[in-house]
């Protein structure tokens, strides 16, 4: 059976399958739709240049917008795989690839040779979301920009809106996951946003990749908060470990970006503001 379903089998249409919240002159959508069919995902590789994840939801999104001005952002698959490494000139990707290469799975996986290719395997990215209509986040310098106010964000104010959309996904040859997802939830008075990639490497590396939107609703406040996470797979588990956790709760942690995040070291953040109109 085909993951990407028959050839004629009707595809639900992205009008009915998108579900949309108005908040305080803010209209913030999510759309979840099956996974992406052959004809779709062959059109999507040829024109990113690179294959794409086994899993591709190539019509799923997630965007907020701003109805009196116009302005509007949005996650999608498309555009988070077009930031992708497509040269082969990181480095520590290929560093990581011989690694793995060399692993006791050499002799058990036909094609592990066949990892290092020109272009990041691991679907990698760096993508903080499309800014489809109006201005962009404003550069400040480190003593002026101003932080997601954590605090706020704590308080019990009620959910109003709260969806779960993923981008794509892959199990790189049965020797990990990388995941790009979103997750959503809209308060009374302010909204989140964030877009997630987590991606593992069996006894190489792991990597998570956040990407934050706040939004006050009252201010027209826009905070992006971009968050780089790495570490070696074997210093993550140590880590959980000496967290607490038991050897043989290991392997569902490591499955769980939640239970790690706050483990693997910071190396790289950036803050960007924004204010509409």
């Amino acid at each position: 059976m085909s993951l990407n379903g028959a050839l004629n089998e009707p595809y639900p249409s992205a009008e009915l399958s998108t579900v949309s919240h108005m908040q305080k002159g803010f209209k913030i959508s999510a759309r979840k739709l099956p996974i992406s069919k052959s004809g779709p995902i062959d059109e999507m590789s040829q024109k990113l240049g690179i294959p794409v994840p086994e899993m591709i939801f190539g019509d799923n999104i997630v965007s907020v917008e701003h109805m009196e001005s116009g302005w509007r952002l949005e996650f999608n698959a498309y555009d988070a795989l077009d930031r992708v490494d497509k040269t082969g000139r990181t480095m520590l990707k290929v560093a990581y690839s011989k690694e793995w290469s060399r692993s006791s799975r050499e002799n058990t996986h036909e094609g592990i040779k066949e990892v290092v290719k020109p272009f990041d395997w691991s679907f990698t990215t760096d993508y903080k979301g499309t800014i489809t209509n109006g201005k962009s986040f404003d550069v400040l310098p480190p003593q002026i920009v101003e932080p997601i106010p954590i605090e706020l964000l704590k308080r019990p104010d009620p959910i109003l809106f709260f969806e779960e959309v993923v981008l794509y996904e892959s199990e790189l040859d049965d020797n990990g996951i990388s995941m790009l997802s979103c997750k959503l939830r809209v308060m009374p008075d302010r909204m989140l946003v964030l877009c997630r990639l987590f991606m593992r490497l069996d006894d190489v590396i792991v990597r998570i990749r956040d990407t934050r939107i706040y939004v006050e609703f009252a201010t027209g406040k826009i905070i992006r908060d971009y968050t780089e996470k790495e570490d070696a797979f074997e210093k993550v588990k140590k880590s959980l470990l000496f967290s607490g956790k038991l050897p043989s709760d290991l392997t569902t942690a490591l499955r769980d970006p939640n239970q790690i995040a706050h483990l693997i070291p910071e190396v790289k953040h950036t803050i960007e503001n924004l204010t509409i109109p």
